[in-house]
């Protein structure tokens, strides 16, 4: 039995270091903001 308990610790331990990891980079990293247009070949557009 603990064996399983030191797996769960491990597993649970590297999830959430993850799941922080993701979070911290999602909150302090943000993209540049800009404009971008492309044209879009094909489309008719009605006047």
């Amino acid at each position: 039995m603990p064996s399983l308990f030191r797996f769960l610790f491990v597993v649970g331990s590297i999830g959430a270091l993850t799941v922080a990891s993701l979070y911290a980079v999602a909150t302090y990293m943000e993209p540049d903001q800009r404009d971008i247009s492309h044209p879009v070949y094909g489309v008719k557009v009605n006047r």
